[in-house]
């Protein structure tokens, strides 16, 4: 199956990630008279550093990639129907009139209503649609959304997503390695090791707050950026039947999506809202309402 390969060269990639930074952190540093591991709490802290932003920039370089990995998708290079003539040419008229490179265009399998933009630089990425999203929008309320993407691509949320990111890996690992060492110098490197890698991962869970935060402030930017390519109500249009689908396909069966909030969809309530990636819909209509 397509996302078990995915998922398996994802981990693959994440052991390669790993490798590449250890070997940084073993054979490079030490070229340079750094030694992290003796170097006291500035050591530690290279050592974080080095680690929280090579996983990310790497994550980062990697994005398009992995994206395809994940996803049962065709690339769009000569459209050949009328829904792909749409796609192509909205994402085509944004690159020249932004006068960046024409990002790759994709389109993949699946039934919700989603879209999204990855890559390295905004000369340097992808935008994608589920075919959920062709199959319940209308061609202007499509454009709209493939306008928001492009409004990502352009504003280099990928870039500033991944700086912060690596900023919050970063002060994870210090934690983490801090408590470890901690416990070592008192003879109980055991219990340095299990407390540290509890630590890692509620920190981690932690971290992703206000990562999670920047990215709801990106969207309402995205959002004001198609209106102004389109105008807003095609993009109000888009999000309501979005939203429509959401709602008609929770009610027919019973359940939420437990992927919903990191969806254009924002799904998210209670203490879960903190983690969520994308604004209530209701909130993002009534800001674009405001411009």
């Amino acid at each position: 199956m397509k996302w078990l390969k995915g998922i398996s060269l994802f981990l693959i990639a994440n052991l390669l990630i790993s490798a590449t930074i250890y070997f940084i952190i073993q054979v490079v540093l030490p070229l340079f008279g750094v030694n992290v591991w003796e170097s006291g709490d500035a050591g530690l802290m290279i050592y974080a550093a080095v680690a929280g932003f090579t996983g990310a920039f790497l994550s980062l370089a990697a994005s398009k990639q992995m994206a395809r990995m994940m996803l049962d998708c065709y690339q769009i290079t000569q459209p050949k129907n009328q829904a792909e003539r749409v796609i192509y040419g909205a994402v085509q008229e944004i690159a020249q009139r932004l006068h960046i490179t024409m990002p790759e265009v994709w389109v993949y399998e699946s039934p919700d209503p989603n879209a999204f933009a990855t890559g390295p630089s905004k000369n340097n990425s992808m935008v994608a649609v589920s075919t959920g999203l062709l199959g319940n929008l209308k061609e202007k309320e499509v454009q709209a959304v493939l306008a928001h993407e492009m409004g990502h691509v352009y504003n280099g949320d990928m870039f500033t997503t991944t700086i912060l990111a690596g900023l919050m890996n970063t002060f994870v690992y210090f934690i983490a390695m801090w408590v470890r060492r901690f416990f070592s110098e008192r003879d109980q490197a055991g219990m340095g090791l299990l407390v540290s890698m509890v630590l890692q991962i509620v920190l981690g869970m932690l971290a992703m707050i206000p990562i999670s935060w920047f990215s709801r402030r990106r969207e309402y930017a995205a959002d004001a950026f198609s209106a102004k390519v389109y105008g807003k109500d095609a993009m109000i249009a888009a999000l309501r039947g979005i939203d429509q689908w959401v709602n008609k396909a929770q009610f027919e069966h019973s359940t939420q999506d437990a992927l919903a909030t990191m969806k254009i969809s924002g799904k998210s309530s209670g203490f879960l809202h903190m983690f969520a990636t994308h604004p209530p819909i209701e909130d993002r209509v009534a800001a674009l309402q405001r411009l």
